[in-house]
């Protein structure tokens, strides 16, 4: 009987499975509803005046052609991997994110379920083997 494994908790730790579901449910809840808020759209890359995006792609394409040409081309992998960074780099940083316009209860809601959450699936992750919470006793 000994050699049985234990039933584990979250975390590996003993108990805590329901504080962790209630706890994910409320952070998926409360993430959901807060990024629903929100609108992203994007404006034109420029750099220095000229197309910035098309100038990204410098680098990227020097790189791919190195790699033609010979494939273990160290410099080529670099501007390769260097293209591809400033790409996705330039996406995000051209993005313009704005919060709709919502009610101050909805927005206390929400991050009251995602704070909330987040807190209780920490929680869960500690052991619960036994109460020792200060002013119990274990009789």
């Amino acid at each position: 009987m000994e050699n049985e494994p234990k039933l584990r908790g979250a975390g590996g730790t003993p108990g805590g499975v329901g504080e962790f579901l209630g706890g994910l449910a409320m952070a998926v809840a409360g993430g959901y509803l807060l990024t629903n808020q929100v609108t992203v759209t994007s404006g034109y890359w420029r750099l220095w005046g000229y197309n910035g995006f098309g100038l990204s792609l410098l680098p990227l394409i020097i790189g791919i052609g190195m790699l033609f040409f010979n494939g273990r081309s160290i410099i080529g992998w670099l501007l390769t991997l260097a293209g591809a960074v400033i790409i996705f780099v330039g996406i995000i940083t051209n993005l313009d994110i704005y919060f709709q316009q919502t009610s101050l209860f909805n927005t206390i809601l929400m991050l009251v379920l995602l704070a909330g959450g987040v807190g209780l699936v920490a929680r869960s992750l500690r052991s619960h083997s036994g109460d020792s919470r200060p002013g119990r006793s274990h009789s």
